[in-house]
């Protein structure tokens, strides 16, 4: 029997960013803020894409966390710190900036500039965690951008949010970060899981999915992040 609780954080969020990515007109400039390897690039071709990022993470990073290995940034249009994006006032009409926040010193800069580069009227499509496991340090500055953050922060720069969603909930966060036992207890331990622990591990998520299925708004407490599309007023 598949058990899906927990392993449609991901593929939630690229669905919902394809059919924002829709709602951009046809021959619009996007900017890509953060775009690291231009993953999302494959639903921008009825746009005018162009990518940024400040292209100093390599896939080691300081080895501590989790890493990718290996990370290419040789496509490139922009290499720069995302606060200082060497562009005009009201240059773009879109601006996405996905699962990029975490990694970012000072957040707040970063939204300032989005303000200042979108055209009035241009929307802002961002997603970031709400929790999130250590990863690509020593660039991992942030955790738990909660909808308050985004309600607070674009409201004061003149950015009205027009559709806001909670990826998962409670229990799908909690399957996710059981179904990564088995690898943190062989990185961070001297043991192994044992087969009766898998067992053990493989019923609680059959618990954890029922009450998923029966969930009744505990996204409002813990979640994988939000997903956000804001528009800048005229």
């Amino acid at each position: 029997m598949i058990i899906k609780v927990g392993t449609q954080n991901e593929s939630t969020r690229q669905l919902w960013l394809e059919q924002a990515l829709q709602q951009v007109p046809e021959g619009s400039r996007i900017l890509d803020a953060g775009a690291g390897e231009l993953q999302f690039k494959r639903f921008c071709s009825h746009l005018k894409y162009v990518s940024q990022d400040f292209a100093q993470y390599n896939g080691k990073g300081n080895a501590s966390g989790l890493q990718m290995g290996a990370w290419d940034q040789s496509k490139l249009d922009i290499v720069s710190d995302i606060t200082a994006i060497p562009e005009p006032d009201n240059s773009f009409d879109a601006i996405m900036c996905i699962e990029v926040f975490e990694h970012l010193p000072n957040p707040l800069l970063a939204l300032k500039e989005f303000a200042r580069l979108l055209r009035p009227g241009g929307q802002l499509i961002l997603t970031a965690p709400f929790c999130s496991l250590t990863h690509f340090a020593p660039f991992h500055f942030y955790s738990g951008f909660n909808r308050y953050f985004y309600e607070t922060h674009l409201s004061a720069l003149g950015l009205d949010i027009v559709d806001i969603q909670q990826n998962g909930n409670f229990f799908e966060f909690l399957a996710q970060e059981l179904r990564r036992i088995g690898f943190v207890t062989e990185k961070y331990t001297d043991k192994r899981i044992t087969l009766f622990e898998k067992i053990f591990i493989k019923l609680f998520l059959l618990i954890v999915a029922k009450y998923s299925a029966r969930d009744r708004g505990s996204a409002e407490i813990l979640n994988f992040g939000y997903h956000v599309r804001a528009v800048k007023a005229t």
